[in-house]
């Protein structure tokens, strides 16, 4: 807890509340949501580099604490802006249907499965931005860069998924609550997926981490 706390006070980047203000996106007609999520992981890019600008790791390895807890605090600390923009964009798909909602040609509709999409988009970047951001924490960019071209490859899929395969097409890009049930087992699998992609995260970016010399 004390490390999440050095996270936020310390590690936040303004962008990060910006970010969460992307799922908004979902009230736009004709728009890839997905990206919304994408957004948050550029925040995160950022809360990286200003843990490096600010010498984080310098200040964080002289506190009681290995190199392991330093990067559990890290991803949980990220885990947490992700578990909170999932509950945004849950809350603009209310207002959505509250104000009327339309189908979106652009992708998924919004809905339950956008929320199951959205963890599986964030168990994508966690498993590959941290890992290659722990092998050289000087170089945030460079993992950014991996990570989001695996997101974008997978919102792509997804887009064209909802015209070509039938399960997306006549199941999970259909409006609440047509096919509820169906939603409800796609968006555990994504919990699933996002759980253990984040558990293995953690555990792959500790080993690489563990293994690096520091310059600081």
């Amino acid at each position: 807890m004390k490390l999440l706390m050095k996270e936020w006070k310390l590690c936040i980047h303004p962008t990060a509340y910006i970010m969460l203000m992307c799922a908004a996106l979902i009230l736009v007609p004709g728009y890839p949501y997905g990206v919304s999520c994408f957004y948050m992981g550029l925040a995160i890019f950022f809360v990286c580099l200003t843990a490096r600008e600010n010498h984080d790791a310098t200040y964080t390895l002289m506190l009681p604490v290995s190199r392991a807890d330093a990067v559990k605090g890290r991803i949980l600390f990220c885990t947490l802006l992700e578990v909170i923009d999932l509950a945004v964009m849950g809350l603009f798909i209310l207002i959505k249907y509250a104000i009327g909602n339309t189908p979106n040609p652009a992708g998924m509709d919004a809905g339950l499965a956008l929320i199951g999409s959205g963890m599986i988009i964030f168990a994508i970047f966690n498993m590959i931005f941290f890992p290659v951001y722990y092998k050289d924490i000087n170089k945030p960019g460079k993992a950014f860069g991996f990570a989001a071209v695996a997101v974008f490859l997978w919102i792509i899929i997804e887009t064209v998924s909802t015209y070509a395969v039938p399960f997306f097409r006549d199941v999970l890009d259909q409006p609440d609550p047509r096919n509820m049930s169906d939603k409800a087992l796609f968006t555990l699998a994504g919990l699933a997926l996002f759980l253990s992609g984040t558990a293995k995260s953690i555990q792959m970016s500790t080993k690489k981490f563990e293994e690096v010399d520091l310059k600081l």
